[in-house]
């Protein structure tokens, strides 16, 4: 029986881009329907009060609309489609469920496990992408890059950023603590062993590997880590455990001066308790590119905070991360056709 696969995607992960890399992966013929959504140009829904939408997150789509596009497959592939359980007992034939995202988020999983469909995921697919914009985002912050730029492109000539008490260390004599030592984590202390920085991570379900401990990496817990870095970045997932971790105790352990980089979501840190640490002087600058509401709005006062360098959520983006994510999807496809187990479950 010839397979029907449904593609939603966006004009991040496109639907070609997923066709493409599965025709090149998959023998058999397929039938292949698309559809692309407006993400990025038009952001993610973060959550719904409407009872159709309960448990999901960061999604986007219409409804009856998925449905009525996606009603003759028995796969789906999608980014950021809202999969509710409406969609799910509509579409009748669906054996699977490709998601391009590190946590399927936008999918009803108990229902998905009910039904008995196959859902997948694509961990890692952005890790090599986030962990480059996190070594940008350090140098950009800590050697006054982007307050450059910024002063510039509005006609003033800051000289005094070259002053002493205005300059940093460079990264290459920095202790550098990561939160949260998995793939993303890994890949920036990876980067970072270039510039010879002193390395501590803290994450207590990660082990250190003999590559670590050659390069002088230290796990230690995440007091010590606060307390002895000059510059923190946030890796850790966001789970019960994990939220709000970095809150205002927290951003009092810091070191006085210290630069905080926050790649991974916003709902890891008290932003409130973060902006007068950066207010009060305690801390020198922040980089954030996730934010507890996006996109910010037009009235933020971090719009209007000199020491902080803003990113609207654009950290995992790159073409790299579209053909990583889309050779994911076809290989777990590919397995799922030749009645394989997956890769990357999620139930």
């Amino acid at each position: 029986m010839k397979k029907t696969i449904a593609i939603i995607g966006d004009n991040f992960m496109q639907a070609h881009a997923f066709k493409a890399a599965m025709q090149a992966k998959l023998e058999q013929p397929i039938d292949y329907q698309m559809m692309d959504l407006s993400f990025p140009d038009e952001p993610v829904i973060q959550r719904s009060e409407h009872p159709e939408y309960q448990g999901l997150a960061e999604f986007q789509g219409d409804i009856d609309s998925i449905i009525a596009f996606a009603k003759n497959a028995h796969i789906l592939v999608t980014h950021v489609a809202a999969i509710s359980a409406r969609v799910l007992n509509e579409l009748e034939q669906l054996e699977m469920i490709a998601v391009s995202r590190g946590g399927p988020v936008n999918i009803d999983r108990a229902a998905a496990k009910d039904r008995k469909i196959k859902l997948v995921n694509t961990p890692g697919r952005n890790a090599s992408a986030v962990a480059e914009f996190t070594i940008g985002a350090l140098i950009a912050e800590t050697r006054n890059i982007s307050r450059g730029h910024h002063a510039l492109m509005n006609g003033e000539w800051r000289g005094d950023l070259y002053r002493a008490d205005v300059q940093r260390d460079e990264l290459s004599t920095m202790t550098v603590g990561i939160i949260g030592y998995a793939g993303i984590g890994k890949q920036v202390v990876h980067l970072l062993n270039a510039f010879g920085s002193n390395i501590l991570v803290a994450d207590p379900y990660a082990e250190l590997t003999e590559k670590d401990v050659e390069h002088g990496v230290l796990k230690v817990s995440l007091d010590e880590l606060l307390a002895r870095s000059d510059a923190i970045s946030l890796h850790a997932p966001l789970t019960n455990e994990t939220n709000n971790m970095i809150d205002k105790a927290a951003l009092a352990k810091m070191k006085k001066g210290a630069v905080l980089v926050n790649t991974s979501r916003g709902a890891l840190m008290d932003y409130d308790a973060l902006y007068d640490a950066l207010v009060a002087g305690h801390l020198s600058g922040a980089v954030l590119e996730t934010f507890p509401v996006e996109p910010v709005p037009a009235d933020s006062k971090w719009l209007q905070l000199p020491n902080v360098t803003l990113t609207p959520h654009i950290a995992g983006a790159s073409k790299t991360t579209v053909k990583v994510a889309a050779s994911m999807v076809a290989e777990e496809v590919h397995r799922h056709l030749a009645g394989l187990d997956p890769v990357n479950s999620c139930l």
